[in-house]
């Protein structure tokens, strides 16, 4: 159903883009006129009147009424009276009324009488940008059956939606049934809204390639979860239509091998792959080397020398590569792209579309897992693989702690130094703030120089940052750093993190951070230290191990951000669906959307 010229800038002004956000505006209260034959205490009621007397002071105006719905005469009151009810309300009048009906001192009576112009019917009230008034004629005017019918809605779905504004006697907001409705409806719409974002390119080559030679050829067996990733690639990469897909993995779950055989299976096509750090790229360049050695590799960061990439198969390197003369790539990877920037971000979609009509093969692989529901929805603009495997169990030890347990911790970190293992310390802050109650790097560091050997310190803007942490990684003991160790450094010596201020990050940074302990099956120890130790998310974060729970934790706790936006961060996109609680309904609302648009498809 088109929507008119005239009622656009309504629409656009209640925040609807369709009939069925239209729809999804659920009213704030109802307005019960319906005629009863007797008086209902403590609420509205509606009547058919007669105004037999009228009484004026200069304070509240009384009326006599006869109510013919109930056979009754009742006083009513209008206090603050306007010049208009006095017009309104003229002796002998016949009309029907709205009030509340008050038993006051031990006598029934009506507060504040308004004229409306029916009654027997339930008003629904909007809070919008809009009046009540102007909304329910939008709904009169828009939600029919056939047209809520078109967006491939049950027909279920579509009396409870009709009801929603056009209330028959019996409905009930509070029904179950009502809210499993506006849930399905708001997920299948968003769903829906998203397949109109996604966009189909042409594949700028099919690749046609068989991993088997590649995997064989490890010293290592690979998880299941890794051969599904890999099989899932191969498949991509031989389509026409070039691929968009998520590698999402738990922090050391392997995905720098599965990198790899995609760049294995891309040969001889070139690949170019572009990490948030040159530590992490400096990494993934070495593995490279070990596990392809048959490929010419380069490695791109911002203190390699400008030359000709052109004779190299699998360019591996930081946002450097953004400012590099690159050669065609049929294969663009990038790690951790949440890490860029906004105008870097930009550049990797320019590094991908060279040629208008068609496109390289795209895949994103990132640490910080999303919950199963969250990328049931993105499913609609990009594929997913999931790492959940282990290469080899991890034991890590999980505490809370607080000043009380400071020379415990300090024990603790002794004894680990002793046995020749790395500790990080993660402060909130680099210097001493007078809002946040913890110390900062400047204010500790002296502690720690002066108690222990090997001390190492860095932060985020820390030039020589990346060299800190390489010779750290060699002859360190204790680093003393921020969150910038989240993601990629890996440290084989690392048993144990200390976080400070836990409670001031987010539940994925803090697994993030956990997950640099116990790289190499290394029994490992992560300490939050607080001085909030009842905190519940963080007692929550204490017992589990897995980043695809802690990221079900972490919408719990904080909530979605909006993905038709692009903006993955706090704050609550949906007024009736739950990411944290409805997979089953996201599930369902997949399954229906993917009918529906092939359904439309054939019909088109």
């Amino acid at each position: 159903m088109i929507i008119e010229g005239s009622d656009r800038k309504k629409f656009e002004k209640l925040g609807a883009s369709n009939l069925l956000d239209l729809a999804l505006i659920a009213p704030s209260s109802y307005e019960d006129r319906r005629l009863y034959p007797y008086l209902r205490l403590s609420k509205e009621n509606a009547f058919e009147a007669v105004v037999k007397n009228f009484y004026e002071t200069p304070k509240y105006i009384k009326l006599t009424l006869f109510l013919k719905n109930v056979n009754k005469t009742l006083e009513a009151l209008i206090f603050h009276p306007k010049s208009y009810h006095k017009r309104a309300f003229t002796i002998g009048k016949e009309c029907y009324i709205t009030g509340r009906v008050e038993n006051s001192y031990g006598k029934v009576q009506i507060f504040q009488p308004k004229i409306v112009d029916s009654v027997g019917e339930i008003i629904p009230k909007y809070k919008t940008p809009l009046r009540s008034k102007t909304v329910s004629e939008l709904m009169k005017k828009y939600l029919k059956r056939e047209s809520l019918s078109a967006y491939g809605l049950r027909e279920e779905e579509i009396t409870v939606l009709l009801n929603l504004h056009f209330p028959p006697p019996s409905f009930s907001l509070e029904d179950e049934s009502v809210r499993r409705v506006l849930k399905f409806v708001e997920i299948y719409n968003y769903m829906l809204k998203l397949s109109k974002k996604k966009r189909v390119y042409k594949a700028s080559r099919r690749i046609f390639a068989d991993p088997s030679g590649f995997i064989k050829s490890l010293p290592f067996k690979l998880t299941n979860d890794q051969l599904k990733a890999i099989e899932d690639i191969r498949e991509d990469l031989s389509k026409e239509i070039a691929a968009r897909r998520v590698i999402m993995g738990d922090v050391g779950c392997g995905k720098t091998i599965v990198m790899l055989a995609a760049a294995f299976m891309a040969y001889p096509s070139k690949s170019v792959l572009m990490a948030p750090t040159t530590v992490l790229a400096k990494q993934i360049y070495n593995e490279a080397l070990k596990y392809l050695p048959n490929f010419k590799i380069a490695l791109v960061t911002n203190k390699t020398k400008e030359e000709s990439l052109e004779k190299y198969d699998f360019l591996i390197g930081t946002h450097a590569l953004l400012y590099r003369n690159l050669p065609k790539c049929d294969l663009v990877m990038v790690d951790e792209q949440h890490r860029f920037g906004t105008v870097q971000r930009e550049m990797i979609k320019k590094l991908i579309s060279k040629d208008e009509s068609t496109r390289p093969h795209y895949l994103q692989f990132s640490a910080t897992p999303i919950p199963r529901t969250m990328s049931l929805i993105e499913s609609n603009l990009v594929s997913f693989s999931f790492i959940k495997e282990l290469p080899f169990k991890k034991e890590v030890t999980t505490k809370i702690v607080t000043k009380e347990n400071f020379k415990e911790l300090i024990s603790h970190i002794k004894r680990e130094a002793l046995n020749d293992r790395q500790t990080i310390v993660v402060y909130p802050l680099v210097e001493e703030s007078e809002v946040i109650d913890y110390l900062s790097i400047e204010e500790a560091k002296e502690y720690w120089l002066k108690n222990f050997e090997g001390v190492y310190v860095t932060y985020g803007k820390d030039r020589e940052k990346e060299d800190v942490l390489e010779e750290f990684a060699e002859n360190g003991k204790i680093l003393i750093a921020t969150t910038l160790i989240e993601v990629g450094i890996s440290l084989p010596k690392l048993s144990t993190i200390v976080i400070v201020a836990p409670e001031r990050l987010g539940l994925a940074t803090l697994h993030q951070l956990r997950g640099r302990v116990s790289r190499n099956g290394l029994r490992g120890y992560c300490f939050l230290f607080t001085k909030t130790p009842g905190n519940e998310r963080l007692r929550e974060f204490c017992k589990t191990s897995d980043g695809f729970e802690i990221a079900k934790l972490d919408l719990k706790f904080r909530q979605s951000g909006d993905i038709l936006t692009g903006e993955h961060q706090s704050g609550k996109s949906f007024k009736f669906f739950d990411p944290a609680e409805d997979e089953k309904i996201a599930k369902e609302a997949k399954m229906r959307v993917d009918a529906f648009l092939r359904k439309r498809d054939k019909i088109l």
